[in-house]
C-alpha cells in the first residue's frame, strides 16, 4: 500500500471496550475432580446415590429424583439377587439351577427393554436409560418379597404358607407398580398413559407370578 507512507497521525485515537483481563482466584473446589478423589470417596458417594433411589422406591411420590442421576447398579444388584434366590425352584436334581438364573436375568431386563422401547415410541419424554433405572429399582419390592417368601417356605408348603405368600407377593406386586408409574407416568402423552402402565403392570405381574410359584426341591 504505497498511499500509506505519506499518513501520519496527528492524535491518539482513543480505544473503547476492557482489553485487560482479569486474573481471578481459583478456589481448590473448581479445579477438584472425580479422577482426584480417593477411591473410598467415589465408593462411598455411589453407594449413597443408590440408598437415596432405594429411599425413593419405598415412599413413591411423583418426584424427578430418581430420573435425575440414573445408574444401573441397583438394578443390577436387584436383579441378581432374585434371580439367585429364584434358580433351582423347578429344575431337576441333577440340575445345577444354571438355566433358571439365566432365565430370570433375561426375563427382567429384555422386559424392561421392551417397556422402555413402548414408552419412547408413545412419545415418553425421559431417555432410555433412565426408563430402565425406575424399572430395575422399582423390582425392590418384589425382591423382598421373594426374600420373605423363601423365609416362610422354611416352615413348610402348605394351605397357609401359600395365603401368607399370596398376600405378600399381592401387595409387593402393586407397589412396585405404583411406584414406577408414579416416576413414569409424567413423562408420558396425557392421551397415552394407559398404553404405557398396561405393560409395566404385566411385566411386575409375569416376576411376581414367578415368585408366588416358587417351589423349592
Amino acid at each position: 500500500f504505497p498511499g500509506l507512507a505519506d499518513v501520519s497521525i496527528s492524535q491518539d485515537i482513543p480505544v473503547e471496550g476492557e482489553i485487560t483481563v482479569p486474573v481471578g482466584s481459583h478456589s481448590p473446589d473448581e479445579d477438584y475432580s472425580t479422577l482426584d478423589e480417593p477411591v473410598k470417596d467415589t465408593i462411598m458417594r455411589d453407594l449413597k446415590a443408590v440408598g437415596k433411589k432405594f429411599i425413593h422406591v419405598m415412599y413413591p411420590r411423583k418426584s424427578s429424583a430418581l430420573l435425575r442421576d440414573w445408574d444401573l447398579w441397583g438394578p443390577l444388584v436387584l436383579c441378581v439377587s432374585l434371580a439367585l434366590m429364584l434358580q433351582g425352584g423347578s429344575a431337576d436334581s441333577k440340575d445345577d439351577g444354571g438355566p433358571q438364573f439365566a432365565e430370570v436375568f433375561v426375563i427382567i431386563w429384555f422386559g424392561a427393554v421392551v417397556i422402555t422401547l413402548n414408552s419412547k415410541l408413545l412419545g415418553g419424554t425421559i431417555s432410555f436409560f433412565q426408563s430402565l433405572c425406575v424399572l430395575g429399582y422399582c423390582v425392590m419390592p418384589l425382591t423382598v418379597a421373594m426374600l420373605v417368601c423363601r423365609l416362610v417356605l422354611l416352615a413348610g408348603v402348605g394351605t397357609v404358607s401359600f395365603i401368607i405368600r399370596l398376600i405378600v407377593v399381592g401387595a409387593m406386586f402393586g407397589w412396585s407398580t405404583l411406584a414406577s408409574t408414579a416416576f413414569l407416568a409424567d413423562s408420558q402423552p396425557p392421551n397415552r398413559k394407559a398404553l404405557v402402565v398396561y405393560p409395566i403392570f404385566l411385566f411386575y405381574f409375569v416376576i411376581s407370578w414367578m415368585i408366588l410359584t416358587f417351589t423349592p426341591q
